[in-house]
């Protein structure tokens, strides 16, 4: 559970407590301390998981090296089961890190709870996007309301093809998903984004990255489908300036970004809520794994598990939408 402090009437940070006495213990420690006579908690949250499930199947972003375990002591004999886990930082789950394309910048450790947490707006844009397809500022703002300093989660329901999904298609989820154009770019560092996320494999376009090289019939197959939508081809919309925008354009002004979210975001898409980003404390961390997790008011969080019990389920109980399904064609092709 979670519980909202507030000081002089104005929101000042999170604490996590267990139980609603140990609150009312708060409650009365901050109420006899001089420094804290104005602080009193409120009302119980609690959390919506908005984290992909992580194992060995799970596909890091292409040519990162993937999630390996393996057990060095057993339970017998040695009277404990011990594993070694190996990867890299961009699988499942993740917190991209200024220094991920920044030098200079900050590592993961040095991001405060005030910057990884706050309030944020959840955008769909199923309806609108599809393979290859490009969104733009106006598409978000339809939807959602954005005010300076939000986090941004874009729902482009391409979550459903990854591997934990039913409809799992790896290569829709990591080449064929929809991304931004530069003014997208702009707009977010005009509203002054805290941080970005993304339910597909990138927060940058698929063929704005090295994808373009490494999956050629992916690209001559988006080439063909921006000219027939934009009458522009891959080379005239992602020019060289533009490579890989969503990280070189935002990282050296601290925008960052999480990839590969999921959970059961399919109960929050269009609205404002609290969101929460959870990686390591990792001192010279370049990005990072991370939980993250949405927190809404024990009222409302009935409503939403009622929801969700009307929904599918994957087979590790998340729950998923099938119209954003076949908005996006189904799970497409056999690769």
């Amino acid at each position: 559970m979670y519980f909202r402090v507030l000081l002089h009437g104005r929101e000042l940070c999170f604490s996590i407590l267990p139980s609603p006495l140990e609150a009312t213990i708060c409650n009365s420690i901050f109420g006899t301390h001089p420094e804290y006579d104005d602080y009193f908690f409120t009302h119980v949250m609690k959390f919506i998981d908005l984290t992909i499930p992580f194992g060995i199947g799970t596909p890091a972003w292409p040519t990162y090296e993937p999630l390996q375990v393996k057990y060095f002591k057993r339970l017998a004999p040695n009277g404990a089961n011990g594993q070694l886990v190996t990867h890299s930082n961009h699988v499942g789950t993740h917190l991209d890190g200024e220094i991920h394309f920044y030098t200079p910048g900050k590592d993961i450790a040095s991001l405060t709870f005030d910057f990884l947490a706050g309030s944020a707006a959840i955008v769909d844009l199923s309806d609108i996007c599809g393979d290859y397809d490009i969104y733009t500022p106006e598409m978000i703002e339809e939807r959602v309301e954005v005010r300076v300093g939000d986090i941004l989660i874009i729902h482009t329901g391409y979550h459903h093809f990854g591997w934990d999904q039913p409809y799992g298609n790896e290569v829709r989820y990591m080449v064929m998903h929809p991304g931004p154009d530069d003014r997208f770019a702009r707009w977010c560092m005009e509203k002054k984004i805290k941080w970005i996320g993304v339910d597909c494999g990138s927060a940058d376009h698929p063929m704005n990255t090295k994808i373009r090289e490494w999956m050629p019939a992916q690209a001559k197959a988006a080439d063909e489908h921006l000219r027939a939508k934009h009458g522009k081809g891959l080379e005239q919309i992602f020019t060289p300036d533009m490579y890989q925008m969503m990280h070189l354009w935002m990282f050296d002004k601290g925008i960052i970004h999480a990839e590969c979210v999921g959970g059961d975001i399919d109960l929050l898409v269009n609205r404002r809520v609290q969101v929460g980003c959870f990686p390591w404390r990792f001192v010279d961390g370049e990005a990072s794994l991370a939980r993250i997790v949405a927190m809404v008011d024990d009222s409302e969080y009935e409503a939403l598990m009622a929801k969700k019990a009307s929904l599918p389920k994957t087979k590790f109980g998340d729950c998923y939408d099938p119209l954003h399904v076949e908005r996006l064609g189904g799970r497409g092709r056999v690769f």
